[in-house]
């Protein structure tokens, strides 16, 4: 509606009356909304690029003179021509017939989010401890390009996302066309909303749809919002909400409680589900045998929801019990509907055991009987107190069958009714799956997040840092089985995320490698002041102090080094889970990127190889040496090959034949007939034609 109240108001410019008919008409139409979430499709957005050079066809915006803090012409133009340092440029609407003449220097690549882009990489350094193991990339860029990016080089592949977006309160902590939205805005939650969406649909194509998880957190503001979008744009997964508490000293808030907790939503795709994970005594409540470190025996007896037999007549059934209570005869079958239980036959010696509940009515097992059968021969059948048909029957869950498989509990022995005794958990570590109220000292952004953050950049601060353990923790219910992951934070802040995930890769000795992706922002407050010191985006004085460069890049650094910025040994130690001197650092490789904008001209006719190379290299793993030029019509490095002299691909194929651990084979021509006939000759690895396969990918990413 936000397009429709512009076009309204400028129908009452022309002609009054007809604009107050037509809005007397909309009005009641807005007010018939249908079920599910309703907000603006706004129009797509724009991002200011800043140090990219401007061309002739160019979209741009003409900058406020240096020295200025205003907002400067938001109108969007095209360069009609260049003649050394001045332009002429002409509004792009058509609304009107103008044209300027302008410096060069006064103008700023414009990208609308409806335009197609052509992404490339360019790099920016890199820091190598972690021997043959994947590197991590940072990449310096607007996410929504980035992902469209990574749909070449990820589709499908990645294993969790993990984003803290901005969570639009209102205190010019994000921008929309670059604008930053304030909290009186009237279309603050629809801008909001659109820009979540726009990239959630990019996310998604990226997600494997086979078993991942998108974690995303929120606070109090966007949370009913987010929820809606989520169920909205993933129907097909399941999805939960966590609370989880970030600050046990929560500030004051004027007429409102403390805020002393966020939400974290986990989106689960195809058999993506929570595993258990090796968890200190915070997670651990007091009530129940797990908290004493033994094994845990439930009520076999239905309890909570439906616990009566009727409408479940296949869990109404007998078990068979000596007199004495000393072991099992055998397991009954159900009785059927209708049947009466005291009509049942019972064996000799035996007595029948019921579940009946504690007001006297007809419950049911939580086992079917061949199930129940199965589990007796396992020993995870326990008989209670000998209280006739009432004698409670104890059983081990699948989880906790799953826990002596997979030697957490050892089975020392049986009892006399042959059900197992275990081992006991002598560690302050217990498995387990937590619920849904996360209450735990390591997750305080406070003390784990901006303090922490101060040890590894002493004289560098960040705005809300999370905490790395909640981080770390959130992760590890779902990556503590998949030691080669691939995980994507395209709202990266501080690095938090990949700090987390090799935090974890050193617990297990895991090869997971985490995508950052941040755009180089300078704060709103820090603006002001370059601003008035004539500094513009895209000056290497303003660059320095952006999110990426400043921050993001120097902690993911000074993480793996164990140095600060300084130089200085990072004083402290990492807590909880795993503890050693932050220091040490952590033997991993991290490869730093900026996105590039390429002509397809240019791509297409193999005169942005540079540019390319880095995703070449992407999509094949991010593992050992990246291909960045071709000398001799070919190039093999440690997982993928590129040939760009097909009369060269006997050569170029025996070599791949030769090679271990390659992936990919990229094959450079524009003739289809060439390019089957090599392929066919490359079996059990993915071959992909450049320069086709990638243009193709990027026009049909779409218009999101």
């Amino acid at each position: 509606m936000s397009r429709l109240t512009d076009l309204l108001r400028a129908a009452k410019q022309l002609d009054p009356q007809l604009g107050e008919d037509l809005e007397a008409e909309i009005q009641p139409l807005q007010k018939r909304l249908p079920f599910g979430l309703n907000f603006e499709r706004h129009a797509p957005e724009a991002v200011e690029l800043a140090g990219h050079k401007v061309r002739r066809g160019s979209k741009v915006r003409i900058l406020p003179p240096r020295g200025s803090t205003a907002q400067g012409d938001q109108r969007l133009w095209r360069v009609e021509s260049i003649a050394g340092k001045s332009a002429v440029v002409a509004l792009l609407d058509g609304s009107e017939d103008e044209s300027v003449n302008v410096a060069v220097d006064d103008l700023i690549l414009v990208a609308e989010f409806r335009d197609r882009i052509y992404p490339g990489l360019r790099p920016d350094g890199s820091v190598e401890r972690g021997g043959d193991k994947p590197f991590h990339t940072v990449i310096n860029g607007e996410n929504f390009h980035v992902l469209e990016q990574l749909t070449f080089t990820h589709e499908q592949s990645v294993d969790a996302i993990y984003i803290d977006p901005p969570y639009n309160s209102g205190a010019r902590d994000w921008k929309y066309n670059n604008d930053y939205v304030e909290g009186d805005d009237l279309y603050r939650h629809s801008k909001w909303l659109a820009f979540m969406e726009r990239r959630l649909k990019l996310a998604k194509r990226l997600l494997n749809p086979e078993d991942a998880v998108l974690i995303v957190t929120i606070d109090e503001k966007e949370y009913l919002r987010l929820g809606l979008l989520l169920e909205q744009t993933f129907p097909e997964a399941r999805v939960q909400m966590v609370s989880v508490g970030i600050n046990p000293a929560p500030p004051s808030r004027n007429g409102l409680f403390g805020r002393a907790d966020e939400f974290y939503y986990f989106v689960l795709l195809g058999e993506a589900g929570v595993q258990t994970a090796a968890l200190g005594p915070d997670w651990i409540t007091a009530k129940g045998r797990t908290h004493k470190g033994q094994i845990r025996w439930d009520l076999l007896r239905k309890s909570g929801a439906s616990p009566t037999r009727a409408g479940h007549p296949d869990t109404f059934y007998p078990f068979f019990i000596n007199a004495d209570g000393s072991g099992f005869h055998s397991v009954g079958d159900a009785i059927g509907v209708g049947a009466q239980r005291h009509d049942t036959i019972v064996p000799n010696g035996t007595i029948a055991v019921w579940p009946i509940r504690q007001d006297g009515t007809e419950g049911r097992w939580r086992l079917q009987p061949s199930t129940a059968r199965r589990v007796l021969e396992q020993g995870g059948l326990r008989i209670g107190s000998v209280k006739g048909e009432r004698t409670p029957i104890y059983y081990l869950s699948e989880g906790e069958r799953e826990k002596i498989k997979n030697g957490q509990y050892e089975v020392t022995g049986h009892l006399a009714d042959g059900s197992v005794v275990t081992s006991t958990m002598e560690t302050s570590e217990r498995w387990l799956i937590p619920g849904t109220q996360w209450r735990i000292g390591s997750h305080d952004s406070t003390q784990y997040g901006s303090r922490l953050l101060a040890k590894f950049m002493p004289d560098r601060k960040f705005p809300f840092p999370k905490s790395l353990y909640a981080v770390e923790d959130a992760l590890r219910f779902f990556m503590g089985d998949k030691p080669d992951a691939t995980i994507l934070d395209f709202f990266a802040g501080s690095g938090t995320t990949a700090h987390a995930v090799m935090r974890l890769n050193r617990q297990d000795g895991g090869r997971r490698q985490c995508i950052s992706v941040t755009n180089n922002e300078v704060s709103a407050e820090e603006q002001i002041d370059l601003r008035k010191k004539g500094l513009r985006p895209g000056d290497a004085d303003w660059e320095r102090w952006g999110i990426c460069d400043y921050i993001t890049k120097t902690r993911i650094q000074a993480a793996i080094t164990g140095m600060t910025p300084g130089g200085e040994p990072i004083k402290g130690d990492y807590k909880f889970t795993d503890e050693f001197s932050m220091a040490e650092g952590f033997e991993e490789n991290v490869a730093f990127y900026t996105l590039t904008y390429e002509s397809p001209w240019r791509v297409s006719t193999d005169r942005a190889f540079a540019a390319i190379a880095p995703m070449l290299w992407l999509r094949a793993g991010a593992v050992g040496r990246r291909i960045d030029a071709i000398s001799d019509g070919w190039e093999i490095a440690d997982s993928y090959g590129i040939i760009n002299d097909l009369d060269r691909s006997s050569d170029f194929i025996a070599a791949l034949e030769a090679a271990d651990d390659v992936r990919v084979a990229y094959i450079v021509t524009d003739d289809e007939g060439r390019y089957q006939q090599v392929a066919n000759e490359i079996p059990g690895v993915e071959t992909v034609r450049l320069y086709e396969d990638y243009l193709r990918n990027c026009e049909s990413v779409g218009d999101f």
